[in-house]
């Protein structure tokens, strides 16, 4: 199983009523729940662990985990509300205003931790849930725990408007890159970061994905660079596409026997581009749909 880990959350999307009114349409999202949804949808066997409302909102949250076939038995449930991120468009790009105090999701401490077992190979941590506190602390005690047993991942996904206090940010990210085995990265996130993916390589990552929207996908690994390049699409919205991405590199890397930190460390280079690409694919057909949508394995 891969067990994506972070945050769920409804994404109040744009609307106009019957009447020509604004209005705003509630859709199951956040960063880590669409890519365990999207891995669902591309066949491998996904799971996810996070905190989970027993709300109206964490009932249609769950309701979208199990009907992608995202098995959500880790999650830790309770009454606290769900985290609304209301979503504005510009030119077909995201913006997010966030509302997420005492939440389900950002309330997650380190006793709601769970045991894991041999079926979990590797575990995926991104998105806002490396942010809020005390739920980032929770997510990065837990990828410490696993450091070493099993594939880490963390996509930063950083967006700079939700920070609130930088150095504790930047600090937790330094311990999450500093043991992970893949890292994928935006431009803008090696910009705010001040990292390269050699330094990244040089402390141990195996797998470096910078991803440059229309040009592609940079796969990067001690052995050298590769350009993997975007598939075409007529672009509705960025919502998801980064998260599809991830989704379908993991699929990719399961797929190829290559979920296992030794395997993976010791892949040549052209070994993960099927990977790489099985991502960009499967983004080019979440930026085709509006919201966050991933394909389903038979659509590709």
């Amino acid at each position: 199983m891969i067990l994506c880990c972070g945050e769920s959350l409804i994404d109040m999307l744009p609307r106009e009523s019957a009447a020509g009114e604004p209005a705003f349409a509630p859709y199951a999202g956040g960063a880590v729940f669409n890519t365990a949804i999207a891995l669902g949808r591309l066949g491998a066997p996904a799971g996810f662990f996070g905190g989970l409302s027993t709300d109206l909102f964490g009932e249609q949250l769950a309701g979208v985990l199990a009907q992608s076939q995202v098995d959500a038995g880790f999650s830790a449930r309770s009454d606290r509300p769900t985290t609304l991120a209301f979503v504005t468009l510009t030119d077909g790009q995201a913006r997010y205003a966030f509302y997420d105090e005492n939440t389900a999701g950002r309330m997650l401490t380190e006793a709601d931790l769970p045991e894991l077992d041999d079926t979990v190979a590797a575990l995926f941590f991104g998105g806002i849930s490396l942010v809020s506190e005390p739920a980032a602390d929770t997510y990065a005690a837990l990828a410490a725990r696993e450091a070493g047993r099993r594939v880490i991942m963390v996509d930063p996904n950083i967006r700079p408007g939700f920070v609130r206090d930088a150095a504790r940010y930047r600090s937790r990210l330094d311990a999450l890159l500093g043991i992970a085995d893949v890292v994928k990265l935006s431009d803008e996130d090696m910009e705010w970061l001040g990292v390269a993916p050699e330094t990244l390589l040089a402390r141990g990552t195996s797998l470096v994905c910078v991803t440059r929207g229309a040009e592609g996908v940079d796969a990067i690994t001690a052995a050298g660079t590769t350009r993997v390049p975007a598939r075409p699409a007529m672009v509705i919205d960025t919502v998801g596409a980064g998260d599809t991405f991830n989704a379908g590199l993991l699929a990719g890397l399961w797929e190829a026997g290559l979920l296992q930190r030794e395997a993976l460390a010791a892949a040549p280079l052209d070994a993960l581009v099927p990977a790489v690409a099985l991502g960009t694919q499967a983004a080019a057909v979440t930026v085709a749909r509006a919201g966050a949508n991933p394909p389903w394995r038979t659509e590709l």
